[in-house]
């Protein structure tokens, strides 16, 4: 099977390579898929995509034309996906539906610690000669209530980790998890006493924005507020309104909401257009980390395991292994 490989990074053909040995023409193009390059999937007779890439309906119309019957994400969520389109286009559509649970909730983690102790501002303090302490104040993590926004594969790692120090754990999902020992609440509850509040819940209308002036100001003052899951969870201009107020005491965000053609390039010798990502970086208690989560070793591994085996299950049957239905299709 012929691939075409959009948003592709050297580690992209490391992992992905080392995962087909062999069994499927790889062809990797740095270029993020838009209408305007889908044109390069021609002759290809599929498309693997990242989490920025547009598969809307009218990249999904160029690969009908031009004969491609899947479009493998080599992702968990699939927000950039007109799964209506698809079917209409007669497009398989999968996806990684888990990877490395752990590698993203580490991630949090390490944004939690850094923010709560903060590590990066020593870090940058200690390289000019400056050993004073004022400013760095933190807090004990065990005692402190934590609050999870989605318990699914993620979520449910956070969990762990957050028992395993000493916190106190609630959460907030449409679908409780009864095995994981901990008190599920109503969203304006977990907000109201949550110390921390952490998300990891998939980017739907319903959850687009969540994190916005309303819900903020149901927040405890002060709150930490952690982003890894999708950047249009939180509402920006909102949060940055919190940050300016003291409303929010502390933001980690490894997502953002307008990250696409920001977050994965080398932009260090241009100038970074958006205003509001740059207003962001101004606060001394947000760290922000380029959609890096899932950057680990063992979550590319699983990547691109499951990615080849979604095409290889396609090119022997006709169907992949993990499939997305378009919602009309239940």
């Amino acid at each position: 099977m012929h691939v075409a490989v959009f948003s592709s990074k050297p580690y992209d053909e490391h992992f992905l390579g080392a995962a087909a040995s062999g069994t499927h023409e790889l062809d990797f193009l740095e270029a993020r898929l838009t209408p305007q390059t889908a044109v390069l999937a021609r002759g290809a007779d599929a498309v693997c995509a990242f989490v920025n890439d547009q598969v809307n309906a009218a990249v999904l119309a160029e690969f009908k034309a031009l004969g491609v019957g899947i479009v493998a994400l080599r992702a968990a969520g699939y927000n950039n996906v007109d799964l209506d389109a698809a079917q209409r286009c007669g497009i398989t559509i999968a996806y990684v539906p888990a990877y490395s649970p752990d590698a993203v909730a580490e991630h949090a983690l390490a944004m939690m610690m850094a923010l709560n102790r903060n590590i990066h501002r020593a870090w940058l303090r200690v390289r000019e000669g400056n050993f004073a302490l004022e400013g760095l104040l933190g807090f004990n993590m065990r005692g402190r209530c934590v609050g999870i926004i989605g318990t699914g594969r993620i979520g449910a790692a956070m969990v762990r980790i957050m028992l395993g120090m000493g916190c106190r754990v609630i959460a907030h999902d449409p679908v409780p998890d009864p095995t994981l020992g901990i008190a599920y609440l109503p969203l304006d509850a977990v907000l109201a006493e949550a110390d921390i509040l952490t998300l990891h819940c998939p980017l739907t209308p319903a959850t687009r924005h969540l994190i916005d002036a309303a819900t903020i100001a149901r927040m405890k003052r002060g709150v930490m507020l952690i982003n890894t899951s999708r950047g249009a969870i939180v509402d920006t201009a909102a949060v940055i309104a919190g940050l300016k107020t003291g409303a929010i005491g502390h933001l980690g965000l490894d997502v953002y909401e307008e990250e696409a053609g920001l977050f994965f390039e080398d932009k260090s010798d241009a100038m970074i257009g958006d205003d509001v990502f740059a207003r962001l970086l101004t606060f001394p208690n947000v760290l922000v980390t380029g959609h890096q989560g899932f950057f680990t070793a063992e979550a590319l591994t699983a990547i691109a395991q499951t990615t080849i085996a979604n095409l290889a299950a396609f090119a022997a049957t006709g169907r992949a292994v993990h499939e997305i239905a378009a919602p009309s299709a239940g």
